[in-house]
C-alpha cells in the first residue's frame, strides 16, 4: 500500500495563528507532523508536534516542542498506559487513550475517528490534555456526541466549554467556533 497523505491548515478564530500539518498513513500506522504559530491568552508561542498513531487511530507516541523551550515527549500503550522516556509510568494518565493539544483542532480527530459514532451516539473519554505553551499533562474528561454525518458536539466536562464541530469526510474539523477555521488548499 502506497501512502496516503493529508494535508491541513487552520488559522484561529482571531486569524492571529496558523497550523500546518501533514497526516502520513500508510499500511502500519499514521503520523501525524504539524506546526503551530499562535496566542493562547498573553502567551505568544511557536510549537512542532509529531504524533504516531496505530491504524485503530489510538496515540502511540507524543513529541511536542515549544520553540527554544519545553519538550514533551511521552509513549502510550493505545490502551491507557502512559509512559515517559526513561520508562516510568504516568500513574495519572491512567485509562486516557487520546490526547488533545490546547493549540490544535487536529487532536480532536483522534477521538472522532477511534469511537467510529453513528449518528446521535455520545461517548464520554477521559484524554491526555497538554496545556500550551507549559506543556503541562493532565487527564480531563470529554463527551463527544455525533449530530450528524459531519457535525459532532464537543464537551468538556471538568470547563462546561462545548463547540458544534463541522468536519470533513474523513473527520479533520473544519469549523471550530470560537477557536479555528481550516484555510481553504493552496
Amino acid at each position: 500500500m502506497t501512502a496516503l497523505k493529508r494535508v491541513a491548515r487552520w488559522t484561529d478564530w482571531n486569524g492571529a495563528g496558523i497550523e500546518h500539518l501533514s497526516v502520513l498513513e500508510n499500511a502500519s500506522w499514521i503520523h501525524a507532523e504539524g506546526v503551530v504559530i499562535g496566542q493562547l491568552n498573553e502567551n505568544e508561542f511557536g510549537l512542532s508536534y509529531q504524533l504516531h498513531l496505530d491504524l485503530d487511530w489510538r496515540v502511540r507516541e507524543v513529541r511536542i516542542q515549544i520553540a527554544n523551550s519545553a519538550t514533551l515527549h511521552i509513549w502510550s500503550d493505545g490502551r491507557g498506559r502512559w509512559v515517559r522516556g526513561d520508562g516510568t509510568e504516568i500513574g495519572n494518565l491512567a485509562g486516557c487513550v487520546d490526547v488533545d493539544i490546547a493549540a490544535t483542532p487536529f487532536t480532536n480527530t483522534l477521538p472522532i475517528r477511534r469511537l467510529k459514532l453513528k449518528t446521535g451516539q455520545t461517548e464520554t473519554i477521559k484524554v491526555a490534555y497538554v496545556s500550551v505553551p507549559e506543556l503541562s499533562v493532565e487527564p480531563v474528561k470529554q463527551r463527544y456526541t455525533r449530530l450528524a454525518e459531519t457535525r459532532f458536539l464537543y464537551e468538556g466536562i471538568s470547563t462546561s466549554f462545548s463547540a458544534e464541530l463541522e468536519v470533513d469526510d474523513v473527520g479533520m474539523v473544519l469549523d471550530y467556533p470560537g477557536a479555528f477555521r481550516r484555510l481553504p488548499p493552496a
